[in-house]
């Protein structure tokens, strides 16, 4: 069975607005129209009078749907000129506008071809009319080998003045599967605080935070009733001041959660007395750069008698970027406005490292994943594209696929510091997009890949 093409059903409501002046005098525009010079005429499905000569070296057949393009992604062999053949299948106008081109209008039923030229870099394309392109009308004609920016839905990031650094390094994969749950009762854990350069997302370097060099930090699993003894160092080379707050523990915050300056070490001691998935992260005021700079990470408590065995386990923390300049540290005023706008929503503290690195499971396997938001500001509506979680447990409470009713569930709603564990099986061979169901945060890096088999379902 040929997999279906999630879209998002965007629906524009154009609002008519009225005015009536009655005056002696002529009538005069607030903001005049653009003169008939000034804009391009509707096409009537006549080809642009460049098309479809000998110099294209090809064509592509490009259709326009309310509200998208599909497909949305071109792939050429090189560098020159194109005839780009316009379709509009949809009820509304739409356009035909590449970078830095001119604009091609489509009325409904109507086509049209134009030529451009795709440079090395691919050349972007969207709809003009206005809120086409921000509810998910933008493409890419891309040469063979590059990449491309886009993503299952929703708008690219927008990191301002900061650009992207096209000799930043590559980013460092973060492994998803869950680690096993440690051996014996008691548990002697070293967090390091390092302070480091890391590449968050393509062309991106920040001056991270980390537990252990990483972000998120080391994922510790424990059995209910494990006791575990945390031994927080932070090297005499660091900046800060850090701690670390674990909310799987009971102790007291001016206890074992007490900041501690570079050179010191301190015993963070606690036992496992609930199940669950829970976070940790550095407390040290204030605390939103602390943790929007890296410092956090996953406890997995098992609960009594452990979970049952399945073909594939993983752990992914969803967690925000609010971009500083390069190799510096995220922007704090970004993290704090009230309205909190990421630059990057990722998992695993890596945008699109799961998309680029598909995370593979056996056709019709048992799967489990552990799933937290660390936030620090943004919900998380975690979703699988083409399943449906038959097993969800969360912050306590659960959905067991021996429910009477037999239902499930298609999405984990998650605020910040939640977490919960989700099972789920992959019916047939093919791909099953990892997102947040918040799209304005997909095309910002919260895109990842499941891959059930060899990810082809027409074999």
């Amino acid at each position: 069975m040929k997999p279906s093409l999630m879209r998002l059903a965007v629906i524009v409501a154009v609002g008519g607005l009225a005015a009536a002046c009655a005056s002696a005098g002529s009538a005069s525009w607030t903001y005049a129209p653009q003169s008939p010079a000034a804009s391009q005429p509707a096409a009537t499905g006549a080809p642009s009078p460049a098309a479809g000569t000998s110099a294209s070296l090809g064509t592509l057949e490009l259709e326009a749907f309310d509200v998208g393009f599909k497909p949305k992604e071109f792939t050429v062999d090189k560098v020159g000129a194109y005839t780009v053949h316009f379709k509009n299948t949809g009820q509304i106008p739409h356009d035909f506008t590449p970078e830095g081109g001119a604009t091609t209008k489509v009325d409904p039923g109507k086509d049209a071809s134009v030529e451009v030229n795709v440079p090395a870099a691919g050349l972007r394309f969207t709809c003009s009319v206005p809120g086409h392109a921000a509810a998910g009308m933008s493409g890419v004609i891309m040469i063979k080998g590059g990449t491309s920016g886009d993503s299952h839905g929703g708008p690219a990031p927008d990191t301002g003045a900061v650009k992207a650094d096209p000799s930043a390094p590559k980013y460092t994969l973060y492994p998803a599967s869950a680690p096993k749950v440690l051996d014996g009762t008691t548990h002697d854990i070293d967090l390091v605080v390092q302070e480091k350069l890391m590449t968050v997302a393509e062309g991106y370097v920040q001056a991270v935070w980390t537990f252990n060099g990483s972000v998120p930090g080391p994922v510790i699993r424990v059995h209910l009733g494990d006791t575990i003894r945390i031994h927080l160092k932070n090297p005499i080379t660091s900046a800060l001041s850090h701690s670390v707050d674990f909310h799987a523990s009971q102790v007291a915050w001016n206890d074992e959660m007490l900041s501690i300056k570079p050179g010191e070490e301190k015993l963070y001691e606690w036992k496992a007395d609930y199940a669950g998935v829970w976070m940790y992260h550095c407390g040290t005021t204030p605390a939103l750069h602390h943790i929007a700079n890296g410092m956090y990470g996953m406890v997995i408590v098992e609960p009594t008698g452990g979970f049952k065995p399945v073909d594939a386990e993983f752990a992914l923390v969803q967690s925000e970027w609010y971009i500083g300049p390069q190799g510096q540290p995220t922007d704090l005023a970004k993290a704090s406005t009230g309205n909190p706008a990421p630059d990057f929503v990722v998992f695993n503290g890596v945008a699109n490292q799961y998309k680029d690195n598909p995370l593979k499971v056996p056709t019709g396997g048992t799967v489990r994943f552990f799933i937290l938001d660390a936030g620090p500001n943004i919900d998380s509506s975690f979703h699988i594209v083409g399943t449906i979680f038959n097993t969800v447990t969360k912050e306590g409470i659960q959905l067991l696929p021996t429910n009477p009713g037999h239902y499930g569930s298609q999405a984990v709603d998650l605020s910040p510091a939640q977490g919960a564990i989700i099972e789920l099986t992959t019916p047939e061979d093919g791909l099953y997009p990892i997102v947040t169901h918040a799209f304005n945060f997909v095309g910002r890096g919260a895109l990842g890949l499941l891959q059930a088999g060899d990810g082809d379902p027409l074999k």
